[in-house]
């Protein structure tokens, strides 16, 4: 949790909206999972569609991706974010989830 905790306080000098910033296994997992959940700000930004619960917060740091979904898609952002995850060996946390599921990737 204490690495969580430095990760979140968003600070770098970069932009938070842009996935080059981040290594290439997050980009892979965020390539992976933006045409379904588009980002809302950035160079790869939806259209401003405020419509489709789909379109997401992704809030990019150089080891972490915390990607904001809308309650009504967030039981199936679950299933679909969770999965290329493990594919892409990167950690996963359900911030939000009742038990707070943490998955390391092998050998982390």
């Amino acid at each position: 949790m204490r690495w969580y905790k430095i990760q979140t306080r968003w600070s770098g000098g970069h932009s938070h909206d842009d996935p080059a910033v981040t290594t290439a296994a997050l980009r892979a997992w965020f390539d992976e999972i933006r045409s379904e959940f588009p980002p809302l700000n950035g160079p790869m930004a939806a259209p401003r569609d405020f419509d489709s619960p789909n379109v997401t917060d992704h809030c990019i740091g150089r080891h972490v991706i915390y990607s904001a979904f809308s309650s009504s898609v967030e039981e199936s952002a679950y299933l679909r974010v969770r999965e290329p995850a493990m594919k892409h060996n990167v950690g996963f946390y359900d911030v939000s989830g009742a038990d707070g599921e943490i998955l390391f990737p092998p050998g982390a």
